[in-house]
């Protein structure tokens, strides 16, 4: 008997071993009752075999951030399979079934950390973001100056210091996470060990902050946060003022990230990642909610999008443009209503999540062939989205 469901409490212990295994980690006894107990199973997905799990997945219940806007986003994670039950398709029914269930829940988006970025792709996700990998020796740090009157303070790890700071610099990105006490307390603080220093600029405003950990001669930087660039050099001088402790430091960067202009020498590791994947789980929602960019064209725009297993998706969507375009009532046409083929604009699923979420220009993907429309038309989509730099500083 094959059954796809979500598990029971009792059944929680069973999908820990299953993620110990396909991931490689173990847990103590004590860990064990505690990730227990703060575990939904309502949030697991399971497959079984003759009553006994297969393959699982988990749906988180998470908010992020698009375009200044934040969004429900469910958060895939924990995809495992025993090893005998592989190679049967399991991963891909519960894919199909967590399509389903985000739809209902208002999930109109989803991210997720693929073991390989092709096989997600078959179900509709897509690549959204690279970030950059920084490894500064310490005579290669930063000699910027603090500004007179600005302090840096040692703080303890709390999250309602924090979180206000951290959301004024998330919402300039798209693809961060809303944090809320949970994740900052039982992710964050708990996974990682180390200091928060607070910086405080001469005005007295909390406009940033550096969560980072000393251990055998690296400074390894869990998070910096900035909300400008006064604020950047402050920070920095302070990690700077570790060199006699440390001899390097380890820091993640958006994409964009301007660092090794702004030091001494730039000739050091600078890695490029790339990281998560995104979907869009409902054109018809997401579009709705999403804002476009300012503009006096707001002539309709046609979308044919394929979508192989969400079929809610496949179709012709009209994207009606108000408030100054900023806006659009999102419509799907019945076959007798749709125009002709010189007035719409061809793609799939993936194509569309990258070109939403502002990771490619639609011009790149009409190059490429993954986008189908006279230049007329791609100029136009490519006008109405808002270009951000796309990053997610948190890993699930």
């Amino acid at each position: 008997m094959i059954e796809i469901r979500t598990l029971e409490q009792q059944e929680v212990a069973e999908s820990l071993a299953l993620s110990q295994f396909a991931f490689q980690y173990e847990l103590s006894e004590e860990d064990q009752e505690e990730r227990s107990s703060w575990t939904n199973p309502k949030e697991i997905w399971g497959y079984f075999v003759q009553g006994k799990l297969a393959a699982k997945l988990q749906i988180n219940q998470f908010h992020t951030w698009l375009n200044g806007q934040h969004f429900a986003m469910g958060g895939i994670a924990g995809v495992a399979t025993w090893p005998e039950y592989r190679r049967n398709g399991m991963v891909a029914k519960l894919l199909v079934q967590a399509l389903k269930v985000m739809k209902e829940q208002g999930q109109t988006v989803s991210f997720l950390s693929p073991f390989k970025f092709e096989f997600y792709r078959k179900y509709g996700w897509e690549t959204y973001i690279d970030y950059l990998k920084y490894e500064i020796p310490a005579d290669k740090l930063p000699k910027f100056q603090a500004s007179e009157g600005s302090s840096i303070v040692r703080v303890t790890k709390e999250w309602e210091l924090l979180n206000p700071i951290y959301e004024q610099y998330a919402v300039q990105f798209n693809g961060m996470l809303k944090r809320d006490a949970n994740w900052w307390n039982n992710r964050l603080f708990r996974n990682k060990k180390g200091t928060v220093a607070l910086y405080v600029n001469p005005q007295g405003e909390r406009t940033g902050y550096v969560f980072y950990q000393v251990k055998e001669f690296t400074a390894t930087i869990h998070e910096m946060v900035f909300l400008d660039e006064e604020t950047r050099r402050g920070l920095w001088k302070f990690i700077a003022d570790h060199d006699s402790m440390i001899s390097k430091v380890e820091v993640k960067a958006p994409i964009d990230d301007q660092l090794p202009f702004l030091v001494h020498d730039p000739k050091f590791k600078q890695e490029k990642i790339t990281y998560f994947s995104s979907r869009i789980v409902d054109v018809e929602a997401f579009v709705t909610q999403y804002r476009f960019e300012p503009r006096k064209e707001v002539e309709p725009i046609y979308l044919r999008i394929s979508d192989l297993h969400a079929d809610w998706n496949d179709g012709i969507f009209q994207l009606q443009f108000t408030d100054n375009g900023e806006k659009a009532q999102v419509t799907k046409l019945a076959e007798g209503e749709q125009p002709a083929d010189e007035h719409v604009l061809s793609c799939s699923i993936q194509t569309l999540t990258a070109l939403f979420m502002s990771y490619q220009k639609a011009s790149f993907m009409a190059l490429i062939e993954r986008l189908q429309g006279s230049q007329e038309l791609v100029a136009r989509l490519e006008a109405a989205i808002p270009q951000r730099t796309t990053y997610l500083a948190d890993f699930f």
